[in-house]
């Protein structure tokens, strides 16, 4: 009989982040930053995220309201913070790494349904904070880190995550030695004093001692930098070592932050706290990464055409986060920066903007989204970037609507559409997943989509081929020699596809599917033949879930070499 496999087991040290006196402070890098420094030191790093929510998951948030979905591999639906981890961190999370008060809460009362409490009387401050700490063991023992970091979303003194910060300070009173936490405040200049406050800060740190926790460490945001006399004025009214208070004034790039962070010994003194040493110190490939997107000096132009845009006056450019940094990685990568100018789809259709706006770009891009709001004004920026040989890239529905728009203006078939927009088309180019219909049919709308990684095949002789070969690391998960089809792990949140019905029709007229399914029943990329554009492609997926600064991804390489080109040429 085979023997099984056990992992060595350790005891983990655990960091939980907080933050004091508003939203918004950077909890998510400062912990993807702290976590990067601690796994350049020599350790293995896990990062968590604990997100007040009462919301099972993230797939059913206004983007506008809460921004990105990020989705893992296992399709779990999450906060934007765990795309902060995977990036700074260079490598994938398990969905045991994302809970909500909505997962806590729902285990619990399911399992009380069950009578699996045996007729105890269920509360949340034994049984709530149990499966909060038992999510946190069940992630420490898949992923078996040296050092546990915990984000606990919301802001101190909110009712929403008071059980997270007890379900913290039991596990402090279990192992004293091995848990830290670290506070991220704000500290503000107001403009008519011009000095910076540091009451807030002293205030949200009293409100974290009500729960009976002492931060370790404060991260003090602010426009500036701290002074010396305002690290002291923090240390002495909350009790820490000056030396414990990291000073993290804006910069202008979230990958300076952890560059930062050492720089001010940050990895140094936790170590110190939890009385280990470091194995290496270096920070030598993203320093140098961090270095090459600086001093770029030359740039692209890429219009970014979407809908999710618009809150008020203000421009919500959280809804894409993932595609905005996709393509700064990938542009510093060539050393260049790319210049983003976000257009609102909706303009298009209004008149509001003139399409002939998209010839002074070096690029055109359309992300994911849903519903029927801009989609005309989509399919106009499609069919200039097509017909001006204008570097286009979709995403998701930025390729499904380039099979719309390729059905109806080259094809002929005028009245082809997403079934999502118009149900009743007569060319229904675009069509639900047919085990999703009696999902939608019952009004059931969380995590119903074909979501998280799947295989697809990338055919020889196509510009996907092409990209993913020339641009995708030796290092990454190349299933197949460059010289024959490629299959990449790619993930996806969608529920519409290309109707298996007009394939072979679009393909006679002229559109090349260079990525496929394995089964060869899903289409995965179209794209226009090499020699009729210098890049008009769209993938069904989200390449942008698994673009990181250490590894760019390969498509949105290839979509920043191709404005590059464009650039040249004038």
């Amino acid at each position: 009989m085979k023997k099984k496999t056990i992992r060595n087991k350790k005891s983990p040290k655990y960091i939980f982040v907080v933050g004091g006196v508003m939203s918004g402070v950077g909890k998510g890098i400062t912990s993807a930053s702290i976590g990067t420094v601690l796994q350049s030191k020599g350790f293995s790093v896990s990062i968590m995220k604990a997100d007040p929510y009462l919301n099972v998951d993230a797939g059913t948030m206004n983007p506008t309201e809460h921004g990105e979905v990020f989705v893992l591999d296992s399709g779990l639906e999450t906060d934007q913070d765990m795309g902060n981890y995977e990036r700074f961190l260079n490598k994938s999370m398990p969905a045991v790494n994302y809970m909500t008060n909505g997962m806590v809460f729902k285990y619990v009362i399911d399992k009380e349904r069950a009578l699996g409490y045996k007729g105890a009387c269920v509360e949340p401050t034994f049984h709530i904070t149990e499966e909060i700490l038992r999510r946190i063991s069940e992630s420490v023992a898949e992923m078996n880190p040296d050092i546990m970091i915990v984000e606990v979303g919301g802001t101190v003194g909110e009712y929403q995550n008071a059980i997270f910060l007890e379900a913290a300070r039991q596990l402090k009173i279990k192992h004293p030695k091995d848990v830290l936490f670290v506070m991220v405040s704000f500290l503000p200049v107001p403009s008519k004093l011009g000095e910076m406050k540091t009451k807030p800060t002293q205030n949200a740190v009293r409100q974290l001692n009500s729960y009976g926790i002492s931060p370790d460490i404060i991260v003090a945001r602010s426009e500036t930098p701290l002074d010396a006399k305002r690290k002291e004025k923090i240390a002495g009214m909350c009790g820490m070592s000056h030396e414990n208070v990291i000073s993290a004034p804006d910069i202008d790039s979230i990958y300076d932050v952890p560059i930062n962070f050492d720089n001010d010994k940050a990895g140094q003194k936790i170590l110190e706290h939890f009385g280990l040493k470091p194995k290496h110190k270096d920070l030598i490939e993203w320093r140098a990464m961090v270095s090459r997107i600086k001093h770029s000096k030359s740039t692209v132009k890429i219009a970014v055409v979407g809908k999710y845009f618009d809150t008020g006056d203000f421009v919500l450019s959280d809804a894409y986060i993932s595609v905005i940094e996709a393509m700064k990685i990938s542009a510093g990568s060539l050393s260049v920066k790319a210049e983003l100018t976000w257009i609102n789809s909706k303009d298009f259709e209004s008149g509001k903007k003139k399409i002939s706006i998209l010839k002074n770009f070096d690029g055109v891009l359309v992300p994911g989204g849903f519903g029927e709001s801009g989609v005309e004004g989509k399919i106009k920026a499609i069919r200039y970037a097509r017909e001006n040989k204008i570097p286009y890239f979709g995403l998701c529905y930025g390729m499904q609507l380039i099979v719309v728009e390729y059905a109806r203006h080259v094809l002929s078939l005028s009245d082809a559409h997403t079934t999502e927009i118009r149900p009743k088309t007569t060319n229904p180019v675009i069509d639900i997943l047919p085990e999703q219909k009696v999902n939608l049919k019952e009004g059931k709308y969380g995590a119903t989509m074909r979501l998280g990684a799947y295989d697809a095949i990338i055919h020889l002789d196509t510009i996907a081929h092409d990209a993913y070969g020339i641009f995708l690391k030796k290092k990454d998960k190349l299933k197949k020699n460059i010289n024959r089809n490629i299959i990449v792990s790619e993930r996806h949140r969608h529920r519409y596809e290309v109707n298996p019905e007009y394939v072979e029709m679009l393909k006679k007229g002229g559109l090349v599917f260079s990525g496929t399914s394995p089964s060869g029943v899903l289409m995965e990329i179209a794209e226009l033949p090499k020699k009729e554009h210098p890049f008009f492609l769209g993938v069904q997926f989200h390449p942008e879930f698994l673009a990181r600064p250490l590894s760019p991804h390969p498509l949105f390489t290839a979509f920043i070499q191709a404005a590059i080109n464009r650039k040249k040429k004038g």
